[in-house]
């Protein structure tokens, strides 16, 4: 087996994940004070050995995850890199909006990914399987590009890592995940098993003990 960490790293907190917008379109909004406070928190975990040693650090295109990343590396003294392909799910006709309606048929939609039905789509949106399509590729290529094992970084978004977490370690046959939240820059951590991958941590809360937003949709 494979000494490889993966470590899927939600970015940090945003205005719009304060006022529960479905935000998903690049680049993003950046990241609000304690989003910055809770990226250096990840970061200071990281550097302390929390997930071994950190070999690579790698980025969504989005504002939010650069600027994640960019506070990150500062306790690392890595160069963050981004890739493209790992960015939230885009929602479509959902874009910008935060009533009660348009939130809970987000959800919904999720939930229902989450158990198999990945051609379900979001009104004017993206699949399930549209997101899997462009976000495992990635996954794939950073384990190619770390042959020598250590612990991979790469921060990206709420639902669209809980989904490809799913995805991952439920196909090589291991028990299905807890699939609950992920707050700002909690992380879900997997290795390599055989020719996929299995769950070591799914660390869902804030690093530091700093808040989360409330009922913040997207996480």
């Amino acid at each position: 087996m494979s000494d490889l960490r993966l470590v899927l790293a939600r970015h940090g907190q945003t205005q719009s994940n304060i006022d529960r917008i479905l935000d998903t379109v690049l680049p993003g909004p950046p990241l609000t004070d304690l989003g910055r406070a809770q990226a250096s928190a990840l970061g200071r975990e990281l550097a302390e050995g929390a997930e071994g040693t950190v070999t690579g650090l790698y980025h969504s295109p989005a504002r939010r995850a650069a600027e994640t990343a960019g506070l990150v590396a500062e306790h690392l003294g890595l160069t963050p890199v981004e890739v493209s392909g790992v960015h939230e799910v885009q929602v479509g006709e959902l874009e910008g909006r935060n009533d009660e309606r348009s939130i809970t048929e987000f959800r919904r939609v999720v939930e229902r990914w989450q158990t198999g039905e990945l051609d379900v789509a979001h009104p004017g949106g993206e699949t399930g399987r549209d997101l899997l399509a462009r976000y495992l590729p990635v996954v794939a290529d950073l384990r190619d590009r770390h042959p020598d094992g250590g612990t991979v970084v790469l921060v990206s978004h709420g639902a669209a890592l809980r989904l490809a977490a799913v995805e991952l370690v439920e196909r090589v046959g291991t028990p299905p995940l807890d699939e609950e939240h992920v707050a700002n820059c909690g992380r879900i951590v997997l290795r390599p098993r055989g020719s996929g991958w299995e769950l070591v941590a799914w660390r869902s809360a804030v690093p530091g003990g700093l808040p989360a937003s409330t009922d913040d949709p997207t996480g």
